[in-house]
This record gives C-alpha cells, sequence and structure tokens, in this order.
C-alpha cells in the first residue's frame, strides 16, 4: 500500500486552509462576484501556465475533441459556481454558505446512479440522509422556523454553487487520464472566457470601488486562492493515498468555520454545529468506507 510522503501531506493541509479562508477574504472585496470570479479565473490560468512552463512541462498535450469540450464546459460551470459561492458569502455567513457548498459531495453520490449506473450502497445512502438532515440543521429551521429572506437567499446560493461543483466533479469524471495541471489550465481559462462577455455587459464602472486594498485583495484570491493553492494541492495528490487526499479535503470547511468564528464573529449555533458535524462527518465516513 501506497505510504504518505510528510511534504505531500503538509502541501494539501496548507492548500486546503488556503481554500477554507476565501470566504473571509471575499467580504473584503467591495466589487461583484463575477467580476471576482473572473479575476480569480485570469490570474489563475496565467500563474499556472507560468509554473507548468517553469516546470518545463507541455502545457497542453493532444486532447480529443470530445474531452476538450467537456473541460471547457466544466470550466465555464466552474466559472458560474464562483459567481454563486461568493453570492452565498454576501446574504449568509461564512459557514452557513461552505457548509451549504459541501453538499456536494452528498449530490454526487445521488447523481450517479443516474449518470454513471453506480448503485448507492446502503452506507453512501445513509451518509446522504445523515448530511440532508445537517442541512436542516444548518438552514435554522430546526432551531427558529424559517429563516430571513435573506439568509434564505444565501443558503439557496450555496446549495445552487454545490449543484454545479457537483456537476464539475461528474464532467471531470468522464475525462480520465488528462494530467490534472492540464485539466486546470483548461477550466480557468474556459471560465475566464465565458464571464468576460457577461462582466462586460453587466458592469457598470467600477474605478470608485477600486482601492489599493482592493487589487492586493484580488491578487490574493487569484494567486494564492486559486494559482498557488492548485498548484500545492495537485503537486500533493500523487504523494498522498487516494482516500487521505478525500478526508484532508474536509480541512477547507473546518478551516472556513474557525476562520469565520475568530475574524468575524460569525459562530454557529448549537443546531449549526449539530449540522456541521453531521454534513462533514457523514461526507468522512462516505470516503472513509471506499466503495
Amino acid at each position: 500500500m501506497q505510504k504518505n510522503d510528510s511534504k505531500s501531506l503538509l502541501m494539501i493541509l496548507i492548500s486546503m486552509m488556503i481554500w477554507g479562508s476565501i470566504g473571509i477574504f471575499r467580504r473584503f472585496i467591495p466589487l461583484s462576484s463575477s467580476l471576482i470570479a473572473l479575476c480569480r479565473g485570469v490570474i489563475g490560468a496565467l500563474f499556472l501556465i507560468l509554473f507548468v512552463k517553469l516546470c518545463k512541462k507541455k502545457i497542453v498535450h493532444h486532447i480529443g475533441g470530445r474531452a476538450l469540450v467537456l473541460l471547457a464546459l466544466s470550466g465555464a460551470v466552474m466559472g458560474v459556481n464562483w459567481i454563486l459561492l461568493f453570492e452565498a458569502y454576501n446574504y449568509t455567513t461564512v459557514a452557513t454558505a461552505t457548509l451549504c457548498y459541501y453538499m456536494a459531495p452528498t449530490i454526487v453520490v445521488l447523481l450517479s446512479p443516474l449518470l454513471f449506473r453506480e448503485p448507492i450502497t446502503l452506507r453512501k445512502g445513509i451518509c446522504a440522509a445523515v448530511a440532508v438532515i445537517g442541512m436542516f440543521f444548518v438552514s435554522g429551521v430546526v432551531e427558529s422556523g424559517l429563516p430571513a429572506p435573506s439568509e434564505i437567499k444565501g443558503i439557496l446560493f450555496g446549495l445552487g454553487a454545490a449543484v454545479l461543483y457537483a456537476c464539475v466533479v461528474i464532467l471531470n469524471k468522464m475525462t480520465p487520464g488528462i494530467d490534472a495541471f492540464e485539466k486546470t489550465i483548461i477550466q480557468l481559462t474556459a471560465s475566464s472566457v465565458v464571464l468576460l462577455p457577461y462582466v462586460l455587459l453587466t458592469e457598470k464602472s467600477v474605478a470608485s470601488d477600486i482601492s489599493g486594498l482592493t487589487v492586493v485583495m484580488l491578487l490574493l484570491v487569484g494567486l494564492v486562492h486559486t494559482g498557488i493553492a492548485y498548484a500545492m494541492y495537485f503537486g500533493s495528490v500523487d504523494g498522498l493515498r487516494t482516500q487521505t487526499v478525500a478526508i484532508l479535503s474536509y480541512i477547507d470547511p473546518i478551516t472556513a468555520l474557525i476562520l469565520s468564528a475568530l475574524v468575524l464573529g460569525e459562530k454557529l449555533s448549537d443546531y449549526g454545529i449539530i449540522g456541521a458535524v453531521l454534513i462533514i462527518g457523514a461526507a468522512i465516513v462516505s470516503e472513509l468506507g471506499g466503495d
């Protein structure tokens, strides 16, 4: 059995903690979610292209037409997914938005029988049901009935982002055997190409909202949260067992919950904590059990 490399473990832990902090950074960028998503895609793609060139690898190998279309489609979906997630951060707490977003693994499990003819095992079915119950706790319905309209909007944006992220995962499963860096460069480029005309058509002048701090935050989201985090993540997976990668991915939402409480003072209620444990716990148990 493959052993986990200590350097790879450190790299994936850092990448997950970086991703877990993105909601905090979004709160300090006074720009539209679509513009932030565009900047993230462009800066991230350029960084990864430079990184691959410095590593003296080919940026794009020969890819079949079908695979290229699927990757471009997944990139476009990724861009819209970012917009919905960034909007979720605007309308609800970072913790709630992140937990909604991490319903994506459950959505993949539920869609797998339809798309891949993969039966849902009893364990995965129970884990999916537990995650859905956890979502009710997080939403606040169990505690105090229907949440405020803005909170509902944030939850729906978060769940919408989860659905789209699940679509990205599913599309990636349809393009096996392609280098991870190559996939990501194509996806980030496609997301930028799709978002650019939308931003040009919908955005008015943003000059008044651009400050030195805003530029720094955008660069951090593009370089650190996208380019560097992806490079560290993909650079670590070959040195780790597949199950280890899957389990450590949940450092991301745990980091988001801790930072939202420490930095923004957004503490989960007791019911919210129960929901968080149910969602993250169910996902981890589902991964631990293999197929």
